[in-house]
């Protein structure tokens, strides 16, 4: 992530994840599988892409703004990235235009050897430990809080580089999962929390690491196991090596790598995502119920939900909205009428099957509730006779700070008003959302336990499962100024 102001998109309406990683070592022209993962990753960041292969003599380093597929297909750019190991990264950038300087892996020469890292979610000590890395004279080339990992790296007395990296990651705090690259071996990492995912696998002899199995799917690679939270896993020639940076404690995966962010064909911490969303559908059936004539999908990250919500009331599902899978990144417009065109560019109503119909609509979530008015509209338009809508997620109350790029609270619709204001505001006859307890039940199959929560939660219940160092520095500063000036 950069420290720079969040450029959240409000006529994309969702929250964003941050970025995509994935790291091979013992393969011929490792960097070419790289392409291949980053690929499966790419719903995980469309802005910027980069690989880094090491050779046995030196390291070779691709990064460039766009898409994995705009730079990765040339066989004479993969044939450059020689070398058994490689890492590569996709991002998505939080914060104004992305720039070539923010894209990873980032690289240093640190005492013991180079080191490349390639890096998924937030630090929330992260501005902490850079003022007092530039205090003692650190010279950062990104606004990257990765780059915070490669100068603590430096700055460690430990010999080796993978000694020094881990030296590193004892220090920060937050969501992480990254790759690795030195010398000689290659490193994955997850936080002690296991906040953001990273999965291990096998391919002929080769170690991969992926933030989602779909990516070892891709290139024929055989799942072995998570990595544990706290745990990194270092590859060498002597084999692989499992290493606790950080005590155990118990897991809170991300709630939102099942609501949203993952590929429905992959599998965390042993549990498929495409049935976790089904059973969202199924649960948000039975806690918002609805007569209706007809279940409709906002595509693409409502489908599964509304499978299992139609199967679940015996009431058909159909495709109300169309989606171009042409259109990028909602452009942020100047003017509310071009922003209403942003939705239409995506979503089209499809009229033969909306028309003389009460709707049901379901979408992963609700945000700021921009996009989900102009498509409540957009069906009335089409004909439909009411239209409700549905959330298969609980409301969204508090913003994240692990790597999602989200507004802030005030801006959450969640946040500022009760289920009964929001239907007014999102001008639909009912509103429904998915209950924390029936989030539980189609992820984890239990109950919540408020005493160890078994999710990262926050953005929901208020429960942040790491100190927010950075956000409360901020608060601090801001209230130290408030007395100040009334003081004055």
């Amino acid at each position: 992530m950069t420290f720079s102001t969040l450029t959240y998109d409000p006529a994309t309406d969702r929250p964003q994840e941050e970025c995509g990683v994935f790291g091979v070592r013992g393969a011929d022209k490792a960097a070419v599988l790289v392409a291949f993962g980053l690929h499966a990753l790419q719903h995980r960041g469309q802005e910027a892409c980069g690989i880094t292969s090491y050779n046995g003599r030196r390291f070779h380093s691709e990064r460039h703004l766009g898409l994995v597929g705009e730079h990765f297909t040339d066989p004479a750019t993969l044939d450059a990235l020689s070398g058994s190991m490689a890492i590569g990264h996709v991002r998505y950038s939080t914060s104004g235009a992305p720039v070539l300087r923010n894209v990873q892996p980032l690289y240093a020469d640190v005492r013991g050897g180079g080191v490349a890292v390639a890096h998924n979610g937030n630090l929330t000590n992260a501005r902490a430990l850079r003022e007092e890395l530039v205090a003692g004279g650190a010279i950062f080339q990104s606004t990257s809080d990765t780059e915070v990992i490669l100068q603590l790296a430096a700055r460690s007395r430990e010999a080796s580089a993978a000694d020094r990296l881990m030296h590193a990651l004892r220090q920060v705090e937050g969501a992480f999962a990254l790759v690795a690259l030195t010398n000689d071996r290659l490193i994955g990492a997850r936080d002690p929390l296991g906040i953001r995912p990273l999965v291990m696998g096998e391919l002929d002899g080769a170690v991969i690491f992926a933030s989602e199995t779909c990516a070892l799917d891709m290139i024929g690679a055989r799942f072995l196991r998570e990595i544990e939270p706290g745990e990194a896993v270092i590859v060498d020639d002597d084999g692989i090596h499992s290493l606790r940076f950080a005590p155990v404690r118990p897991a809170r995966p991300c709630a939102f790598e099942y609501i949203y962010f993952a590929r429905p064909d992959s599998v965390i911490e042993g549990r498929s995502v495409y049935e976790a969303r089904k059973r969202m559908g199924i649960r948000l059936a039975q806690d918002a119920p609805a007569d209706v004539d007809v279940i409709v999908p906002v595509p693409d990250s409502g489908m599964t939900a509304a499978l299992g919500y139609a199967e679940e009331i015996g009431k058909p599902f159909d495709l109300g909205i169309i989606r171009s899978h042409f259109v990028g990144r909602t452009f942020i417009q100047p003017t509310q009428a071009k922003r209403d065109l942003g939705v239409r560019r995506k979503h089209s109503a499809n009229a033969a099957v909306l028309k003389g119909k009460k709707v049901l609509l379901i979408d992963d979530s609700i945000v700021r509730g921009t996009t989900s008015k102009k498509i409540v509209r957009m069906v009335r338009e089409a004909g439909a006779t009411e239209v409700h809508f549905r959330s298969a997620c609980p409301p969204i109350t508090n913003p994240d700070f692990y790597g999602i790029d989200m507004p802030m609270r005030e801006e959450l619709m969640a946040a500022s008003h009760d289920p009964g204001k929001m239907r007014e505001m999102l001008e639909c006859d009912s509103l429904g959302f998915l209950s924390v307890e029936g989030l539980y039940w189609a992820v984890t199959g239990e109950a919540r336990d408020d005493a160890r929560p078994q999710l990262a939660d926050h953005y929901f219940t208020g429960d942040y499962p790491t100190r927010l160092v950075d956000r409360d520095r901020t608060s601090s500063a801001k209230d130290q100024q408030l007395s100040l000036l009334v003081d004055a």
